[in-house]
Order: structure tokens, then sequence, then C-alpha cells
């Protein structure tokens, strides 16, 4: 699943492409991807314009020049890209939105969806969703205060949307990695020492992600070769078996609350 840095350089890349470009072609291949009537879905877009795209945790959130939102979730397996048909990889597309010569592809939205909404009906959404990591009045004290009272394991605070937004499985566990935390400490238990290292590493860990392009590497445009560049620095995250980079030893894959788990059992502990 796309998570904050892999939606943060969609947003960059896709609005590079089609901003203040009428929509000139709709097509909808699979109508339980949209929310509403395919024939009006296609009707309420066609000669509009998107004037500004909006990145919130996991969601974009396009705007349109009548007032108008689509909200776009990937989902599990959900990918973007930005051409020709003649450069598209060969996947599935669910919905197409063409700005002339250029299309802005959705690619495997088995569980994801692009809304068509009002402005209205997207803040009820996102209002649910917890603050960024990467918002500039995101600093310690208030980091204090989100963990502050919470109970349970790292792993689950952070995958939490409605407790901080945008953070999934894969980066969950490396930011775990760089604190020196297990997954599963209890975030009870961590003093404020542990809690400001946390701090620190969450924020390192999005921003050299965000600026390296995220970790999926199928490209969002033909000569798009930054995408998915910060695969190869992941620490711990799908690497069982494998060696620690900080230490030598085994990185562990274990299930935590359902979910996959990636951690070193030498540099990881419950402090």
């Amino acid at each position: 699943m796309p998570e904050m840095p892999e939606m943060e350089n969609y947003r960059k890349l896709i609005s590079d492409q089609i901003l203040n470009i009428p929509i000139t072609n709709v097509i909808v291949n699979r109508e339980k991807s949209i929310n509403i009537e395919g024939d009006n879905f296609i009707s309420e877009l066609l000669n509009t314009r998107i004037i500004f795209i909006e990145r919130r945790g996991k969601y974009l959130n396009f705007h349109l020049n009548n007032g108008r939102r689509l909200l776009v979730h990937l989902m599990l397996g959900g990918l973007v890209y930005v051409g020709t048909d003649g450069d598209l990889p060969h996947r599935n597309t669910q919905v197409e939105i063409s700005f002339g010569a250029t299309t802005l592809y959705f690619i495997g939205l088995r569980l994801g969806y692009v809304h068509l909404l009002s402005a209205k009906e997207v803040e009820q959404v996102l209002g649910q969703l917890g603050p960024e990591m990467t918002d500039r009045r995101m600093d310690i004290n208030r980091f204090f205060n989100i963990v502050n009272g919470r109970r349970g394991s790292l792993k689950t605070l952070l995958v939490n949307q409605n407790v901080i937004a945008g953070i999934g499985n894969r980066y969950a566990d490396e930011i775990a990695f760089e604190a020196g935390l297990l997954p599963s400490a209890k975030v009870q238990d961590l003093g404020p020492e542990v809690i400001e290292r946390l701090f620190m590493s969450t924020k390192s860990v999005l921003s050299k992600a965000v600026d390296a392009g995220g970790y999926i590497d199928m490209p969002v445009t033909k000569d798009d070769s930054h995408t998915g560049s910060y695969k190869s620095e992941f620490k711990v995250y799908d690497r069982e078996g494998e060696l620690c980079p900080q230490c030598g030893g085994i990185v562990v894959k274990a299930e935590l609350n359902s979910k996959k788990t990636f951690y070193c059992p030498t540099c990881q502990h419950e402090q």
C-alpha cells in the first residue's frame, strides 16, 4: 500500500503534468472504483480542470475548478501513472482521466477508489485523520501530547491513522529500527528521552523517504527514474533472514496484531 512518502511523490509528479489543463476524456473500466454512476462521473469531470492537488495522510485530494473534489485512496496494490497508452505499463486500469494527449491512469484499484465529492464531504473524511509528522507545526511537545496516555504496541500506535496520518507497515518498521525500539514495545512504558528519540526517528525516516521518492518503484511517468529510490535504503522491512546493516545480526519477521513485522532482535529493544 502506498504510504505518505509514496503519495507525496505522486502528488508532486502528477501536479507537474496535469494542472490547469481541461479534462478531455474520462474512461471508467470498473464502476466499483467510483462512487456515482459512471455516465454521471464522466459528465461531471469533462471540461473541468484540476487546479491543485493536496495530500493528506495516504489520500490525494484533487481540487477541481468548479469547487468539486476527486478524493483518491489507492489502498492495497493501487498505483498511478501519467502518460500515454503507448508507454503505459502492461497493467489493468480502472479509471483513466485524459488531459489532451496526457492521461492519468489509476491502476490496481481492487480496494482503492476515485470518488467525486463536495468539499464538505471531503472534509468529513479527512477530518478523521490525525496530524502529520511532516507538518511544520509538529514539534516535540505536540508529539509528547500525542503519545502520552496511549497504550499498546509502538507499531499499533504508528499505523493508527486517527493518531498520526500517513504511516503504514513498512515505515513503522523502519522508524522503530531507527529509534532502536521493538515494534512490540509498549507505548505506555516509554520514557521522555525514548519518546524524543522516536520523534526524531519518525521525522528523519519520513523526510528521507519523501526526498528519495518512496519505496514503490513503478515509475509515474515514462522518464521517471526517481520514484522508488528509497527502497534500497530500507534496513529491516521485507528483509527477513538478511544481515542487519547496523550489527550484522539477522533480521526477523514476526506477526504483530495480524500485521507482518520486521526487526533486528539485537539492535531493537523495549526502551
